[in-house]
């Protein structure tokens, strides 16, 4: 009588159990590695913002809209960024502007649906840079402070608290 061929012997299941054998260790060996790397603390970490120098133009002259300005870091290893603003103070129509340059002159302003918070790096926002437009709502005098909130697509949200201050002295 012939064995059946499909029944298992020592010698198939030998075989079988080797070729099983290496790719499982592979990957318990990647997996080791990878917890090893995470529990040293090499495996990065998630964006970490922070908002400073915020500072809000005097509207002048009736414009309908004026600009704030923020500087916001990210001590994180991972990128960020910016997607609205927005503030009780101001109940609708806050915008992310980007500005371009020609010769050295911001030449005109673009409306941008986010702001890149590079990690380990910084998003300073300046009349030649970058901006929030905000719509002027309220009689604001010089020295008001202004409530923001940032909002991020990968952290939380960050409020802010932006002192009104004329043009000239934005960098003050």
């Amino acid at each position: 009588m012939t064995p059946d061929p499909w029944l298992p012997t020592r010698q198939r299941l030998a075989d079988t159990l080797l070729a099983a054998v290496a790719p499982v260790s592979a990957c318990v060996l990647a997996l080791g590695g990878l917890s090893a790397w995470t529990a040293a603390g090499n495996a990065g970490s998630p964006p970490r913002i922070g908002v400073t120098h915020a500072r809000l133009y005097l509207p002048t002259g009736g414009t309908p809209q004026t600009a704030a300005f923020f500087r916001i870091d990210n001590t994180g290893d991972a990128d960020d960024e910016l997607v609205k603003v927005t503030s009780p103070a101001v109940p609708a129509g806050i915008a992310l502007s980007r500005h371009h340059m020609v010769s050295g002159r911001a030449a005109y302003r673009e409306t941008v649906p986010r702001l890149p918070v590079p990690a380990g790096g910084r998003l300073d926002m300046s009349p030649l840079t970058a901006d929030v437009t905000v719509p002027v709502t309220g009689q604001w005098r010089d020295g008001d402070l202004v409530p923001f909130t940032l909002h991020f697509e990968h952290s939380a949200a960050v409020p802010a608290l932006a002192v009104v201050v004329r043009s000239g002295a934005a960098g003050k």
